[in-house]
């Protein structure tokens, strides 16, 4: 298989890219906060009706409910728009077809998912800081400038994972006329056609980690059947193999593998 370039991910280093990461969503709500109405200094988070506090009291304090909105919804927003979607089902699809219960436990699954997700989104990460985050922090650009700019890199990567048979699924069902390009695709029908993209990718990936251990899974049911052992359950026997199996093919390294290159 030909070897990925290590240049992308190197630039800045690890630990700043994950950095990044969390800025970038936490920059872009507060973006969409002040894109909606004028900035005002010094808000005040006291909700007063009364006729002395006047209507821009009462906007700065639904802007501020609005913002608070927004970062509780961040987590619902790094799931459909990024590629942690993919990895954490296939890494479900592992566990379970190994028959391992609760091993790896689901921190371990969901903190190896956080950082495989960081690490193949960390080019489109570096791309947003560079055109939308540092230029707005510098004053360079206006919010709105920063908002289509940091929105761009990840258009671009839901659009390289997406087909095109999804994409026009919404894109009829929301009866609008096609985009003349990709920078045209209303947001409302790129994500959902990412999201059910992803899915179809990860079951797909799913179905082929299943078939090595359920060919185990059969081969020790059989034994046992035609031993007489019918009280034993196969789980029990055939759970060993399954470990071995993973442990000598460098299970981890495989799938970490096959999942990262998907993305490429």
């Amino acid at each position: 298989m030909p070897r990925m370039d290590p240049s992308p991910w190197r630039a800045n280093g690890q630990a700043s890219k994950i950095v990044f990461s969390l800025v970038l969503f936490l920059g872009i709500a507060t973006l969409l906060m002040l894109a909606s109405g004028t900035a005002h200094a010094g808000p005040s988070l006291t909700v007063s009706m009364g006729e002395e506090e006047g209507s821009e009291r009462v906007a700065s304090t639904i802007q501020i409910v609005f913002l608070l909105t927004l970062l509780s919804m961040a987590p619902a927003l790094i799931l459909m728009v990024t590629s942690f979607t993919r990895i954490i089902i296939v890494l479900g699809f592992l566990r379970q077809a190994m028959s391992t219960q609760q091993m790896p436990p689901n921190p371990v699954l969901i903190g190896l998912a956080l950082f495989l997700t960081f690490f193949v989104m960390s080019p489109v990460w570096t791309q947003i800081h560079q055109e939308a985050v540092r230029p707005y922090l510098n004053g360079e650009i206006t919010p709105g400038d920063a908002l289509k700019n940091g929105v761009a890199p990840l258009r671009g990567f839901m659009a390289s994972q997406t087909r095109e048979k999804d994409m026009a699924l919404f894109q009829g069902l929301s009866k609008r006329e096609k985009p003349a390009n990709l920078g045209e695709v209303p947001l409302e029908v790129l994500i959902p056609s990412f999201m059910i993209s992803e899915l179809r990718k990860a079951f797909q990936m799913g179905f082929v980690l299943y078939l090595p251990f359920l060919i185990i899974d059969m081969v020790v049911a059989s034994v046992l059947m035609s031993m007489g052992m019918l009280m034993l359950p196969p789980v029990m026997i055939s759970l060993p193999f399954k470990i071995l199996l993973f442990v000598l093919a460098d299970g981890w390294h495989l799938v970490v593998r096959s999942i990262v290159t998907s993305f490429f």
